[in-house]
C-alpha cells in the first residue's frame, strides 16, 4: 500500500483537490455476518480520500497490497449529493453510512486502536507491519496515516450534511 503521498498524488493526478491528512483506509462495509467473514478473507481495501468538493475513494492493489501499486479512481462522491452520514462502532470497526440522491454507501474502518495489528495499520505503513511501531521504534519507523489521519477524517465526514448547502 501506498505512503499517504502517493495517494494524494494519485488523487491530483485524477483532477481532484486533495484535504491534507484526511485520507483513511476502508472496506465496502459488510451486510451481514456471513459477509463479515467472506470480507475477513479479503485482501480489497481502498484509500478513501476527502477532496475540496468531494470524497474519492480509490482501489489500491499490488502482490497481496504490500508491493508494487495500481490505483485506480473508482468513485468519486460529489459533497452536494451527501444528505446524511452516519458514524458507528461495528465490533473493531467503524461504520461510515453515507446517505446520498443516489442512495446508501456503507464503508467500514478500522478503528485506529489495534491498526498496526489489522490490515489498515499494515497497508498504511508497508511491508508486514515493518514501520508500523510494533517492532519497535528506530530506522524502520513510519508513521501510520490511517491511524494519525482517522479522527479528523470522520469528524470531518460527519460534517459533510453541512457542506451540502455550502457548496450547492
Amino acid at each position: 500500500m501506498p505512503a499517504e503521498k502517493y495517494v494524494t498524488e494519485f488523487v491530483k493526478e485524477a483532477g481532484f483537490t486533495p484535504i491534507p491528512d484526511r485520507a483513511i483506509i476502508v472496506t465496502y462495509a459488510p451486510a451481514n455476518m456471513s459477509e463479515r467473514i467472506v470480507k475477513f478473507f479479503s485482501n480489497e481495501f481502498f484509500a478513501l480520500q476527502m477532496c475540496r468538493d468531494s470524497l474519492v475513494l480509490t482501489i489500491c492493489t499490488g502482490v497481496m497490497g504490500i508491493v508494487g501499486l495500481m490505483m485506480v479512481h473508482r468513485t468519486c462522491q460529489p459533497y452536494n449529493t451527501i444528505r446524511k452520514v452516519e458514524i458507528k462502532e461495528d465490533m473493531l470497526n467503524w461504520r461510515i453510512e453515507l446517505d446520498t440522491d443516489e442512495g446508501q454507501i456503507a464503508l467500514s474502518a478500522q478503528q485506529k486502536e489495534l491498526s498496526e495489528w489489522r490490515h489498515s495499520g499494515t497497508l498504511s505503513v508497508g511491508m508486514s507491519g515493518l514501520g508500523s511501531g510494533i517492532t519497535g521504534s528506530g530506522a524502520l519507523k513510519v508513521a501510520n496515516w490511517h491511524r494519525a489521519n482517522l479522527d479528523a477524517t470522520l469528524a470531518d465526514l460527519k460534517a459533510l450534511p453541512g457542506k451540502r448547502e455550502e457548496i450547492a
